[in-house]
């Protein structure tokens, strides 16, 4: 049976990141739409070939949670880690930047 919770709830908390990232204009709302993107794509791209690695040395595998679709975009590679990624580099993002304007207006 597939349960899409885990998904879901990555899914809902990107859309809040996203929300955060709107109201305080740090990454894609603040006018650097391709920057982001970019950055996104790279993070999510190298912890991707990281996750393949540790899979191919036998390290990392996919562990059973009855939240979890179960659908692979790879051997021991679950549809949901592309989304745990993202929002972990989201979320990284939107934290440096949001420092960096607070210790910017502290510094003032």
């Amino acid at each position: 049976m597939l349960s899409f919770a885990y998904l879901t709830a990555l899914v809902v908390s990107l859309l809040g990141l996203g929300l955060i990232d709107k109201r305080h204009r740090l990454a894609l709302f603040g006018g650097e739409i391709a920057r982001t993107l970019i950055t996104l794509v790279v993070v999510v791209a190298f912890f991707l070939v990281w996750d393949v690695v540790g899979i191919a040395e036998g390290v990392f595998f996919r562990g059973g949670g009855p939240y979890q679709t179960g659908l692979l975009i790879g051997p021991e590679l679950p549809l949901e880690e592309v989304f745990f990624l993202t929002l972990l580099g989201y979320v990284t993002l939107l934290s440096y930047l949001g420092f960096e304007r607070f210790f910017a207006r502290a510094k003032r």
